[in-house]
């Protein structure tokens, strides 16, 4: 290993994770077929970490303590570089502290760990973010953002592929507009369980299931090989992608765009946790190849 990836993996599966933003670049077949997205022109990135907001705050502004602080779109982690603090021939640990940069643009001390593992052919991604300090209320929300190859199999047509969802999903979606959560709610395009994909779907950018039961699903079309991506410890699901671009991304959230009129203080912003002094927020996702 040098210190800037780290490559694990078993007999099925094989993964590289960077230091930049803890982010995942690569994740194989055993024959080296990809699953995850190559960071080409139409998105240059893979599987970024999104923390310590997901989406979009208004004018890029949070309001702490009646002060006003520049954060962008995502948070700032997927830029930052983490530390490896363990790495192994099947997975890795990295971790990123507040640090000078960090600071000032969001007020707070944080710890986040993230552990990457894989065993039987399955990539588990597990998040811990605690707050260390001893006086102050850690108020954060935390994101997955892996982009799949759509379609995974060259030569397949986009629009023979599918999600299908864990349970039915009959419950509202919800849009952004102009980067921030409409207050609308839209009838679910899931028919029972099923999801048809087309790029139609992303004219107005994610799908976000802001109700979501499901605590996984599976994405590829009947009769092949496809993705079971599960989660747990998000209570949210965006999916999207670019039109027009190979990938798709399965993301689950604990956090949202912060909704059109909202002006008030960071800490009320819907979808954030709210951590005590010492206290920990635990959630993780998993990825497997399986017969769609």
């Amino acid at each position: 290993m040098n210190n800037e990836i780290h490559t694990f993996g078993d007999a099925l599966l094989k993964a590289t994770v960077s230091a930049r933003g803890a982010e995942l670049t690569s994740l194989t077949q055993a024959d080296g077929a990809p699953l995850l997205w190559n960071a080409g022109p139409e998105w240059r990135r893979h599987s970024p970490v999104l923390f310590p907001i997901v989406g979009r705050l208004p004018g890029d502004t949070a309001t702490i303590d009646g002060k006003a602080y520049h954060l962008t779109q995502h948070g700032f982690a997927r830029d930052q570089a983490f530390q490896f603090v363990e790495t192994t021939s099947d997975g890795c640990v990295l971790e990123l502290h507040e640090n000078e940069r960090s600071l000032a643009a969001f007020p707070f001390r944080f710890r986040l760990r993230i552990a990457y593992a894989i065993a039987g052919g399955k990539l588990a991604v597990h998040y811990t973010v605690v707050n260390p300090d001893d006086r102050k209320v850690l108020h954060a929300s935390l994101g997955a953002h892996p982009a799949f190859l759509w379609p995974l199999h060259k030569g397949d047509p986009g629009t023979a592929y599918r999600l299908v969802f864990e349970e039915p999903e009959p419950e509202p979606i919800r849009r952004v507009s102009g980067g921030l959560l409409s207050a609308a709610a839209y009838p679910t395009p899931v028919n029972g369980r099923e999801l048809a994909l087309d790029d139609s779907l992303f004219a107005d950018d994610a799908v976000i299931f802001d109700q979501i039961r499901s605590r996984s699903l599976v994405f590829g079309r009947p009769g092949a090989a496809g993705l079971k991506v599960s989660w747990e410890g998000f209570p949210e699901l965006g999916v999207w992608t670019k039109p027009g671009a190979p990938f798709l991304c399965i993301e689950p959230w604990h956090g949202l765009a912060t909704p059109q009129g909202f002006s008030g203080e960071f800490r009320d912003k819907p979808g954030l946790f709210h951590l005590q002094p010492g206290e920990a927020w635990e959630a993780g996702w998993a990825v497997e190849v399986v017969n769609a």
